[in-house]
């Protein structure tokens, strides 16, 4: 085994310098709205008709309303203190999660793909989300809540930097 030199810097872990787009609060909000909001419907729906089962209802109806509340209150802003993303001519950096935290850096002569990606309510938002798709095993990092037009830009920025970059992205 070869011993590392005492001489190299260590690497240092910092943060991206960027946040999301602060709209991006709203589609976590609403993305929490669509999925607990169901549940909470459909919990109190059913506790409302079938009498017979009101006294076990009323656990699961509090815990939709718990996970409600939350999913609107609490996780949106969180996440937003949370995600960071940047870009250099080397590398992709993402931090994201609210619970379990994850940062990820991707060199750019890894990457195979690049892609901008709207769903329904990031379009309802002006919003994308860039994903970048590497060899790595832990798939491909996503970056949510960016403004439509940054994600253009820097699908097509990385593209064109990756293209000039020498290897075979494996």
């Amino acid at each position: 085994m070869r011993p590392i030199p005492v001489d190299d810097p260590p690497l240092a872990l910092r943060p991206p310098e960027h946040r999301v787009e602060r709209r991006a609060i709203g589609w976590w909000m609403l993305q929490s709205l669509v999925f607990f909001g169901a549940i909470f419907a459909a919990t109190l729906v059913a506790y409302l008709w079938w009498e017979a089962a009101r006294t076990w209802l009323v656990l699961p109806l509090v815990a939709a309303a718990a996970l409600l509340a939350v999913g609107l209150l609490i996780e949106p802003f969180w996440r937003y203190r949370v995600h960071r993303w940047e870009t250099t001519d080397e590398a992709v950096y993402a931090r994201t999660g609210w619970l379990v935290r994850e940062w990820r850096a991707a060199p750019l002569t890894r990457v195979q793909t690049v892609d901008a990606i709207q769903g329904p309510l990031e379009q309802l938002l002006g919003l994308s989300t860039l994903r970048v798709t590497t060899a790595s095993s832990a798939g491909a990092i996503e970056i949510g809540g960016l403004d439509r037009e940054t994600a253009t830009r820097l699908a097509e920025q990385l593209t064109r930097i990756a293209e000039l970059t020498p290897g075979d992205a494996t």
